[in-house]
């Protein structure tokens, strides 16, 4: 039986191309999942990116990887709406329909690592993503997303938005150094947050996979084993 999420408690979403899953999404979904209390991180492979290049591997293939890769935790689901569009998915028509499904009170995370925050306003609408959930950034310890690192239009939305690790909330007025409970004793806010969260650092990404298996290279420890096993199955990533 899988785990009932608490209709008060946080409910995460992550979102990528998984071409392939490995252990740098799954670590990074189980600490941010610890770190604000989520009954649930829901991971949503994309169907047709609009960001990149069309995914090296099937639709079908992506989405059969997470189901092996997150079938041991009772936390982890998997949610194939963007794959069953069959067209470009954009991560606010996906949250825009979930709000429709869980109600405008459920507490909603958007897990995402720091370059892809970083690029936030390339997305479509992407303000309005902030009406729909928060975001959870994840980095590197030790490497803060610095607010002169960011655009004019991110920057204010950051400042008003934010709060930080050790759960100050920067006051759009008042007190800037007002503190506030840390985010795991914080009441439930269904959007409009942003958090910066250090998580362990694991420098594995799926373009560097994918070269290794093209190199005829080993991807152990790098992705589970039900996920080696099945690339190798499949014969996926032999070609460049």
């Amino acid at each position: 039986m899988g785990f009932i999420p608490h209709p008060h408690h946080a409910i995460g979403v992550l979102g990528g191309t998984f071409d392939p899953i490995h252990y740098g999404h799954l670590r990074m979904a189980e600490e941010l999942a610890d770190a604000l209390g989520l009954s649930e991180v829901r991971f949503i492979p994309a169907g047709q990116p609009p960001h990149r290049n069309a995914p090296r591997s099937a639709a079908t293939h992506r989405l059969e990887m997470v189901r092996l890769a997150t079938s041991g935790n009772p936390r982890f689901t998997v949610d194939a709406r963007e794959i069953e569009l069959e067209r470009v998915s954009y991560t606010v028509d996906t949250l825009t329909d979930l709000r429709c499904e869980m109600g405008t009170e459920q507490p909603l995370w958007l897990l995402m690592g720091a370059d892809a925050f970083l690029g936030l306003p390339s997305w479509k609408n992407w303000r309005q993503l902030f009406d729909l959930t928060n975001i959870a950034v994840a980095h590197r310890p030790g490497a803060l997303i610095r607010p002169d690192t960011l655009s004019t239009e991110l920057r204010q939305e950051f400042d008003n938005r934010l709060i930080s690790d050790e759960g100050r909330v920067k006051e759009e007025k008042g007190n800037p150094e007002a503190t506030h409970p840390a985010p795991s004793t914080l009441p439930p806010t269904p959007a409009g947050r942003i958090l910066l969260k250090p998580i362990t650092q694991l420098d594995i990404a799926a373009t560097d996979i994918r070269a290794r298996l093209q190199q005829g290279h080993s991807v152990r420890y790098l992705t589970p084993d039900c996920i080696a096993d099945y690339i190798e199955q499949h014969n996926l990533y032999l070609t460049a």
